[in-house]
């Protein structure tokens, strides 16, 4: 399956459009996204969440109403996209656009999303509800910020914890085979080998 990246907003974040037999999925929309979907004439049919923090989802109400895509996501991330106060009451000056997902997704070893199957892992701990979407026959993890090249999630933001974040990542990333390409929010492309064996956090093994 063939997908085109995307890196937008101030924290350079990454997003991907897989083109999927029953349409384009999008994962995460940061800044910028409608923008680039539009220039190259893409067309998502469904719009899926990794998790809700604020530099993943500032495009999120305008590619809802530009391409009428239905958003998928867990049900922990719900308050930080559809309560514009969310963010402020931790103290952040953001202004983020209201949305109420369309469908809530949680972890299941089997989920199909446009004609494809994905497994979704459930990994919190840089955020409550952070999913990661597994292709089996791509090969490739759509990992959001939980597993970077050489780096994981920061866990400082509200609802992290360094010792769920690690765990998950052990126990639900690295049993996947080595030649799994990583698909982070930000940063370059890994692969969970590479992670698994040099990766300074929860590497070496």
């Amino acid at each position: 399956m063939r997908y085109d990246t995307f890196c937008g907003g101030i924290f350079e974040t990454n997003c991907y459009l897989a083109h999927a037999p029953g349409g384009a999925i999008l994962f995460d929309a940061p800044d910028g996204t409608c923008d680039w979907l539009e220039s190259r004439n893409l067309h998502p049919k469904l719009l899926l969440l990794t998790h809700g923090h604020f530099d993943h989802v500032p495009d999120l109400a305008k590619i809802k109403r530009r391409f009428g895509c239905e958003i998928g996501c867990h049900a922990d991330t719900v308050p930080m996209i559809s309560d514009p106060d969310f963010f402020r009451s931790y103290g952040f000056a953001l202004e983020i656009e209201p949305v109420q997902p369309d469908f809530l997704i949680e972890e299941t070893p089997s989920r199909t999303f446009a004609g494809v199957e994905f497994q979704v892992l459930d990994v919190p701990g840089h955020s409550p509800g952070s999913l990661c979407f597994y292709s089996r026959e791509s090969q490739f993890l759509v990992g959001g910020d939980v597993l970077f090249a050489g780096g994981v999630g920061r866990w400082d933001l509200p609802g992290g914890d360094a010792e769920l974040l690690f765990r998950g990542i052990k126990e639900k990333l690295f049993p996947l085979p080595d030649e799994v390409t990583v698909l982070p929010g930000h940063g370059p492309a890994t692969t969970i080998g590479q992670e698994r064996r040099t990766n300074p956090f929860v590497g070496g093994r």
